[in-house]
């Protein structure tokens, strides 16, 4: 008997306890109800790709018996990519908002949020002649002509960012956070060192920096630029949220799985996006900015890039999928990684360190 007396004053004590932390007395299994809406949204400039399967991999037989990624049929989850490459004006806005952090950080225009924290003043107006900023142009024998130019090299954008991987296998928690420092200034000079004895001064002066370029893709990124900018994308978006909003999932990189899949543009093994095998369509012009034959660059309409929205865009609504520049992914490569990686939103990455061999 007193052991049953136990038993249900146990029981009757944690009902209790239960009950008294709901801020709502209803008696029923509701869940916590004040919780925030949520409704989603599309991001500006992006478009959704749709969940699906997708046959990754060699789309023609492997004439050369290379056997380094052999197809493979894989789960991909739906995502947002953004329908163009990132533009010169895209990604002019990342480092002009390093520049002014850089300036506002110079004059000291602080305030603090609700928690206590120190935080740029974007309010203040920056007058660039003034001698404040001296320190942030070439001086002395650095300066050519007399001009006042941006020392771009101390363009430095400063974040942090989790490993998830190594949460996963158990790491301690200070260890999970990785500080990057990363000088985020396009390589301009790409055009010089990309093409040897060959006079590309116009475009490497211009390309970044003339307006009548503003919707051509950025180059000159490197891959650890690429995720600087996402991860900027990503805060410039969260600081403009409503109080109390849930912040969205993060910008990044695709992954190498995503990318072939947002490619193909819902065809299977087919080897361009607009699910044709040929690079030209009836009346035999290039659908893509490729270099047509040897020295013929401007048969296909652009003797260098072309507009980041040339050409039609594949049944995704995505744009120049083949051609035109290269693009990152998440990916590091790693021969016949196919083979051992997951079924199910493929990836395998891998962070460098600073004093690793390049291969």
């Amino acid at each position: 008997m007193k052991r049953i007396t136990y038993s249900i004053l146990g029981i009757f004590t944690l009902m209790m306890i239960i009950s008294s932390c709901s801020t709502q007395e209803t008696g029923h299994l509701t869940g916590v109800i004040e919780r925030p809406n949520w409704s989603g949204f599309n991001p500006y400039g992006m478009v959704y790709v749709p969940s699906g399967n997708a046959h990754i991999g060699q789309s023609d037989q492997d004439m050369f018996s290379t056997y380094t990624q052999r197809p493979k049929s894989i789960s991909v989850q739906g995502f947002f990519m953004d329908d163009t490459e990132i533009t010169n004006n895209e990604y002019r806005q990342f480092v002009y908002w390093v520049r002014d952090s850089i300036a506002h950080t110079i004059m000291g225009d602080f305030t603090e949020d609700e928690y206590g924290n120190e935080k740029i003043d974007w309010e203040y107006e920056i007058d660039y002649s003034s001698e404040d900023f001296d320190e942030m142009f070439y001086e002395g024998d650095m300066a050519f002509d007399g001009q006042r130019d941006f020392e771009v090299e101390d363009f430095i954008y400063r974040y942090q960012w989790l490993d998830w991987k190594a949460a996963a296998a158990g790491a301690e928690r200070n260890t999970l956070i990785q500080d990057e420092e990363e000088p985020i200034y396009p390589d301009t000079l790409c055009f010089i060192r990309d093409f040897s004895y060959s006079y590309n001064e116009p475009m490497t002066r211009n390309y970044f920096s003339h307006p009548a370029f503003d919707d051509y893709p950025v180059v000159g990124v490197n891959w650890k630029q690429a995720k600087a900018f996402c991860h900027w994308r990503t805060h410039l978006l969260n600081s403009l949220n409503i109080e109390n909003e849930p912040n969205t999932e993060n910008f990044r990189l695709p992954t190498e799985v995503e990318w072939e899949y947002a490619a193909r543009g819902g065809h299977d093994l087919t080897p361009y996006p607009w699910g044709g095998y040929y690079p030209r369509n009836a009346k035999g012009c290039l659908l893509a900015n490729f270099k047509p034959g040897r020295g013929n660059y401007p048969e296909d309409g652009g003797f260098y890039t072309v507009k980041a929205d040339a050409y039609f865009p594949n049944d995704y609504g995505l744009y120049c999928m083949a051609g035109n520049v290269s693009e990152w992914t998440e990916d590091a490569f790693y021969e016949n990684a196919y083979t051992y990686t997951h079924d199910m939103n493929s990836n395998y990455s891998y962070t460098a360190a600073d004093d690793d061999p390049d291969v």
